[in-house]
């Protein structure tokens, strides 16, 4: 969720707000809003950018934007379906994330459903690579390194929601979810290199 588009969201906020944010077109990418290192929410409340909401938002933006480069490297088909899919629900939450509890605009939620869909593709993934005695090292082939490297900052993103929920009220479903796909990101690197044919490196812990 850009600065650009909670904008977007704020000025739609008396239509119904789905539709809207697809038929909003971004005609202008500065706004100038944030040369004095503030940010609009959605609502319009500002805040600086340096907020617990706005790390919290931007950390699963950023987790988006590199899922986007797991995407391009990954060559298992199957793996790049879950990849767009989880991209969708990441902009849900970021919705979420840059939307204060004052705010009186409707927005989409990320549902329980799409958690219990994630524990179903981490069940058959682990079923599929079996279980894990020993530490390895991030690495592999094709989409591997780059999954592997969304699982740490799904991580970072799950602590910094964990830090605003200690100052603002947050869905808490927003929190499950992250800590699942940081999971299944994990799980999803094991299955890039496996399914591409290139094998695990553990954890050496004598050298």
């Amino acid at each position: 969720m850009t600065e650009r588009q909670a904008i977007c969201l704020h000025k739609s906020a008396r239509r119904p707000i789905v539709l809207e944010m697809a038929k909003k077109r971004i005609t202008k990418v500065y706004t100038k809003t944030g040369d004095k290192g503030e940010t609009l929410l959605i609502g319009g409340k500002k805040v600086s950018k340096a907020s617990p909401r706005v790390d919290a938002y931007g950390d699963v933006d950023e987790l988006n934007s590199l899922l986007g480069v797991a995407m391009k490297e990954t060559r298992d088909e199957g793996l790049r379906v879950i990849i767009k899919d989880v991209q969708n629900d990441l902009f849900v939450i970021g919705a979420q994330l840059a939307s204060p509890p004052e705010t009186d605009i409707t927005l989409p939620k990320i549902r329980e459903e799409r958690i219990k869909a994630l524990e179903a593709l981490m069940d058959s993934l682990v079923e599929e690579l079996g279980p894990l005695t020993e530490f390895i090292l991030p690495g592999g082939n094709g989409g591997g390194p780059y999954l592997h490297l969304a699982r740490t900052v799904a991580r970072r993103g799950e602590r910094t929601v964990v830090r605003l929920m200690e100052e603002e009220e947050v869905d808490g479903a927003v929190l499950v979810y992250l800590n699942r796909l940081s999971d299944l990101l994990f799980l999803m690197a094991r299955a890039e290199n496996k399914r591409g044919g290139f094998g695990e490196t553990l954890v050496d812990f004598t050298k």
